[in-house]
């Protein structure tokens, strides 16, 4: 195979060898000066008008060219980006389509412009719109309004980018779309950031500016006191707001709506419903975790988005017990997006030219413009009419002697001829003429002139009020009034966002509950809660369920204290997840406590027997045990453990009363089921550590068993109840015999030594059901905790007891 031959061509002496020298300074002052042209005027800033960005324009425009109105379907989205991107827009589809999707947002625009099917994207784009192949659109019900007589020559048309179609510079806009909708865009050199506001306000400003041209702005904004976000939340600092309305610069806070809500049974939440304009729930919850797992924010056990589409917005924040949810909210808005500034920059396109505007200058820019297109749609209207009319004047005319025009027509030997002789004949212009040689004789010969009359009546009427609009500046502007107000009253809804002059939630408020004095309650019910106060609680004179307080010690509200269990177990409890109950109660009760299994952890046959502070200095704990054991226990609690063995308890034994000793100089009591008190001092017990298993603290008798222990102050006046009935039978519905003998009616006697009767059995009792001692003012409930009221008191130490109306399950003193 022959190899092919190359040679080179010989140089062309028709190219001459041109260098240019070109300063580069000017190039890029040029080049720069171009592009910045073309951002500011074709893509970044919206036209003061209509308030829309070119590529808003156009996809509303070529929306209404496809025809598709509000009560149409839907159709591809991916349609109509390509229909605008081939005809008017030249750049690129994501472009088109991202200004597409935030125009189908509600979250983004206060009125819609247009009506999107599908996944258009959520607040904050925290789930962004699904790609064009797969969502629909159509014109929202007010963008018929942006559009509306834009084919009566209301506004100018410009060649798109290639010279093949023509494209608005401006919509018709029924209403203030700028102001309603905002608008924001980074040019080269300016941007522009303007909120929305609510419909009705702004359109209550432009009528009121229509009829007032000199009004000022403090006028003004008594129908727009400030912005109107479709998000809703709270807007702080109008001083800001004033300024952007005089200077078209100014800033003003946006904050979240938040409730303070019981969110459980324990714990105060935060109730997030609103959020900052353009800032979404996954973006909150994201930075409230990142700052909790830094630390740098306190108090949040947990944070929830439970939004939905039927409940909406709702994030839930827990709040730790302890913690003052007003002060940690007022730390969310400092460190997180529930509260965001918005910088206000009303730059907009005014005659081609780039401005700062005032709320005023904006609503004088819209008004001139719809001055103009409801002028030029008159005069368009005008002139339609006026056409019709003449041609109804023809036919009227022409219809005096039918006959006459038709034979006219039908003797002629040409158009032109019947054309010029009708003329002559009944005075007609050339386009009466023609419009009458074009009309079908079947038609020209059934035409009613009653009918045509009453058009000529009609059109008449119209051109009247046309010219009477045209000629009348007063009634143009009111016409314009009259159409704004319509608008408002159709599609006009509610403000959403509150406005605030200042922050209404105190900044000085500690972060953490205060670690004020109180006291923790435990009643016979099993109910926990603290008080507001360490003042004792007054003996209300009605009894109510809850009252009976089993056992009381004091605290401070962020301290600990201890529960002992009949297992010989102490368990550590943080006050401050207590519930409190109101400072002031007309009867003491516990019905606003919380459940003690909501606090504590307990085996099945494990029953809690006193609470107890941790104070080491105090002269310790005293129990009893049901075999008849008694111990002081050595107030040794170290910090690092959550759970203590106060006592070594022998097999089948368990503590069936315990108490804090507040002097060491109390009476230690034991009350056993065979009807045995024994008394004597606890200085009779040496304090043990809490290994120890205690000493022989009563005597029993075969068979016996101790029913209750405690510690009485001997100078207190303080009583005995017991309630007598039969082994295996002690329960609610057996009735029993009581008794109540004051305290210092049984002696003092030795430790571990038998004790005295406290009550004599009568015929069927053989045992104690239930046995108490303690101070006056006692009380006595059922196991549901309703109130027993206690007999009358026996001075015989061992008598028998009397019948009781209702059985006592508890009895409890003063607190």
């Amino acid at each position: 195979m022959a190899r092919r031959s190359t040679k080179t061509p010989p140089p062309d002496d028709s190219y001459e060898e041109k260098i240019l020298d070109i300063d580069v300074v000017d190039e890029m002052q040029g080049s720069f000066l171009e592009y910045a042209y073309s951002v500011i005027y074709s893509r970044a800033l919206p036209d003061a008008r209509d308030g829309l960005k070119p590529v808003h324009r156009r996809i509303v425009y070529q929306m209404n060219e496809m025809g598709l109105r509000p009560e149409r379907g839907y159709v591809k989205c991916a349609r109509v980006v390509g229909e605008v991107m081939g005809k008017l827009h030249p750049h690129g589809d994501s472009s088109i389509y991202d200004a597409l999707v935030r125009m189908a947002q509600p979250f983004s625009m206060r009125v819609p412009l247009v009506d999107g099917h599908g996944n258009f994207g959520s607040l904050g784009n925290d789930d962004p719109p699904a790609a064009m192949r797969y969502t629909e659109c159509r014109m929202a019900e007010a963008t018929s309004l942006m559009t509306e007589s834009i084919d009566e020559d209301t506004v100018d048309f410009a060649p798109n980018y290639d010279g093949q179609e023509q494209e608005p510079v401006a919509l018709p806009a029924a209403f203030p779309n700028l102001l309603v909708n905002g608008a924001s865009g980074i040019a080269v050199g300016m941007a522009t950031n303007m909120p929305p506001h609510n419909l009705r306000e702004v359109v209550a400003a432009a009528r009121h500016l229509i009829r007032h041209p000199n009004a000022d702005l403090d006028a003004l904004m008594k129908h727009v006191p400030g912005p109107d976000l479709p998000t809703g939340g709270r807007i702080v600092g109008l001083s800001g707001v004033r300024d952007a309305y005089e200077k078209g610069r100014g800033t003003f806070k946006i904050r979240a709506t938040v409730t303070v809500e019981d969110v459980t049974a324990r714990r105060k939440g935060l109730v997030v419903t609103e959020l900052p304009f353009t800032v979404g729930p996954e973006k909150v919850v994201g930075k409230i975790k990142d700052l909790v797992g830094s630390k740098k924010l306190q108090g949040i056990a947990d944070v929830k988005d439970l939004t939905d589409r039927e409940h909406g917005l709702r994030l839930v924040i827990e709040i730790k017990n302890g913690f003052v949810p007003e002060a940690v909210l007022e730390q969310l808005y400092k460190l997180t997006p529930m509260e965001e500034s918005f910088g206000i920059n009303n730059v907009a396109l005014v005659d081609g030219q780039p401005l700062t505007l005032g709320l005023k200058e904006l609503l004088e820019v819209y008004l001139d413009h719809r001055f103009n297109v409801v002028r030029r749609r008159s005069e368009f209207r005008r002139g339609k009419r006026r056409d019709r009319l003449h041609l109804v004047e023809g036919l009227l005319t022409a219809l005096v002697d039918i006959d006459e025009v038709i034979r006219l027509i039908r003797s002629s030997e040409n158009s032109a001829q019947a054309k010029q002789r009708l003329m002559e004949r009944f005075s007609l212009s050339d386009i009466q003429t023609q419009y009458i040689l074009d009309t079908p004789l079947r038609r020209l010969t059934k035409y009613d002139r009653i009918e045509l009359e009453a058009e000529q009546d009609r059109l008449n009427a119209e051109i009247e009020e046309l010219t009477r609009i045209l000629d009348s500046d007063a009634e143009l502007r009111k016409l314009v009034s009259t159409e704004l107000a319509a608008v408002a009253k159709k599609f006009g809804n509610d403000r959403r966002t509150l406005l605030l002059e200042s922050a209404d939630t105190p900044a000085a408020v500690p972060l953490q509950v205060a670690d004020d004095p109180c006291r923790v309650l435990l009643s016979s019910t099993g109910l926990l809660a603290r008080t507001a106060d360490n003042e004792p609680l007054a003996s209300g004179a009605k009894r109510v369920k809850h009252d009976v307080i089993v056992s009381a010690v004091p605290a401070t509200a962020r301290g600990e204290i201890g529960v002992v269990t009949s297992l010989g177990r102490l368990l550590r409890l943080n006050v401050v997840d207590l519930p409190q109950l109101p400072a002031a109660m007309p009867v003491p009760n516990l019905a606003g406590g919380a459940p003690l299994a909501e606090f504590v952890s307990l085996e099945d046959d494990e029953q809690v027997v006193c609470l107890t502070t941790l104070d080491e200095s105090s002269p310790g704990l005293a129990l009893g045990t049901e075999q008849g054991v008694v111990k002081r226990v050595v107030p040794d609690y170290p910090s690092n453990k959550e759970e203590l063995e106060v006592i070594t308890l022998k097999e089948g034994d368990r503590i069936v009363g315990a108490v804090e000793l507040r002097t060491g100089e109390e009476d230690l009591v034991f009350i056993s089921d065979d009807a045995q008190l024994l008394r004597y001092p606890a200085a009779q017990v040496r304090p043990q550590g809490r290994p120890a298993g205690g000493m022989a603290g009563i005597k029993l008798t075969e068979g016996a068993k101790v029913i209750f222990f405690t510690a009485v102050d001997p100078a207190a006046d303080a009583v005995v109840f017991t309630v007598a009935g039969s082994r295996g039978t002690l329960d609610d519905s057996v009735q029993t015999t009581a008794k109540l003998t004051p305290f210092d009616q049984y002696p003092r006697k030795g430790r571990a030594t038998g004790g005295v009767r406290c009550q004599r059995f009568l015929k069927g009792e053989d045992c104690l059901a239930l046995a108490w001692a303690g101070p006056l003012p006692a009380k006595a409930a059922q196991k549901n905790g309703t109130a027993v009221d206690l007999p009358e008191p026996d001075p015989r130490r061992d008598g028998s007891g009397v019948s009781l109306p209702k059985t006592v399950s508890v009895v409890a003193g003063p607190v």
